[in-house]
Formats: structure tokens, sequence, C-alpha cells
């Protein structure tokens, strides 16, 4: 009986191993992009559980549009431009590949804290710079000034996403929160990050962008 069993286990390992040559001649299946998703607390999902943020959202979309993509969380609530800049280079190294795409959505904390508006277009012009330098495609999510803020500071802080969308061949998407913004039933008890429906706004939206982008 024992002669028998090690005849059925060499078999078994015999079988193993053809198996083991037949996937190893075969042509790997192409792995989907690799998105990066780098900003403040609206990409990181600020209060909502992670399958309900604004990178599990997106990467979920994608996939239903027959898109086998990867959307990695590179949000850090509470970054003004100046501080994810700080933090770009490290965070692509963790990134372990070069991305297919990078979602550069900031500058929303330098609005609400009142900082330059040349303050941030010079950082976020760096970030974008590098990127390009880097051979990343880069998608521009845009962010607009609050009206308290006067008509100056909105009308300055507003023209640094189109100005850096052209000035570094990006893709832009105006306004990260269109459709969003001002609906409260969209809007966490905040008052300023999206709740889960609102995300699902966002990326519906932004959807046909970033397909756009990857092409």
């Amino acid at each position: 009986m024992a002669r028998y069993r090690g005849y059925g286990a060499g078999r078994a390992l015999v079988h193993l191993a053809l198996l083991l040559f037949a996937l190893a001649g075969a042509p790997a299946m192409a792995a989907g992009p690799l998105i990066w998703a780098f900003g403040d607390s609206l990409t990181a999902g600020y209060g909502l559980p992670p399958a309900d943020g604004f990178t599990s959202q997106l990467e979920r979309a994608l996939r239903g549009k027959g898109l086998p993509a990867t959307v990695r969380n590179g949000g850090i609530s509470g970054d003004t431009a100046a501080q994810a800049r700080a933090r770009l280079l490290w965070g692509l190294r963790g990134l372990g590949a070069k991305p297919d795409l990078a979602i550069v959505e900031l500058g929303a904390n330098d609005m609400l804290r009142g900082l330059p508006p040349a303050q941030a277009a010079h950082n976020l012009d760096l970030v974008v710079a590098t990127l390009r330098q880097r051979h990343v495609p880069v998608l521009i999510a845009g962010m607009k000034a609050s009206p308290n803020l006067g008509a100056d500071y909105r009308r300055a802080f507003d023209a640094i996403y189109p100005q850096l969308a052209r000035r570094r061949g990006a893709k832009l998407y105006p306004f990260f929160l269109a459709g969003v913004a001002g609906n409260r039933s969209l809007i966490q008890a905040d008052g300023l990050h999206p709740n889960a429906r609102g995300v699902a706004i966002i990326v519906a939206r932004m959807l046909p962008s970033v397909l756009n982008a990857l092409r």
C-alpha cells in the first residue's frame, strides 16, 4: 500500500511540474494602469470608511468600465501644496512603480488658510513639473476659492489651475467638488468634506477626464 501511495504522490508532483512549466511559458496577462491620487483630505477620504473614499470609488468605477486599474491613495489630510511638495518624491518611491497617471488635487488648504495664491501656484507648479520630468501624465483637479475671501483673491486663486495645466502640458478637471459644493445633503457635518454620496458624484463626473488622461 505504501508503494502505491508513493506512486500517486510522485505522479502528482509530475503534474504540478508540468503545470508550472506551462504557466511559465504562457504570456503574462497585462496589468491594468496604476493611478496615483496625490492630494489632501479630499483625496484621502477624510471622515469616510476606506471603501467609500475617492480612490476606492474611482477604482471601482474604472473596473466597472472594464479597465482593471489600481488607484493608490496619496492623500494626506491638512496638506498644503508646500507640504505635499515636500513628500512628493518619497511618495513616488513608495509606489514601487511609475504611475500611468497622477491625479493632483491640492490647494484647498492653502485657500482655507488664506495663503497667497502665488505661493500655492509656485508649489503646485513644482509638483506638476517634477511629475512631468519623470514622464508621468498628470490630471490636475482644480479648486475654487470661497467667495468670502474677496473677488481679487478668488480671481487669482481660481486662475492657478488652468494656467498650470497650459504651462505644464497637463490635463485639467476644473473643479474637484463640481456638483457637490454647496449641497448640504452631499457634505459631511463639518461642512467641508463630501460624504459617500458626494464622492460618488465626484467620481462619476471626473471619470471621463480620468479615462481621457489615461489615453
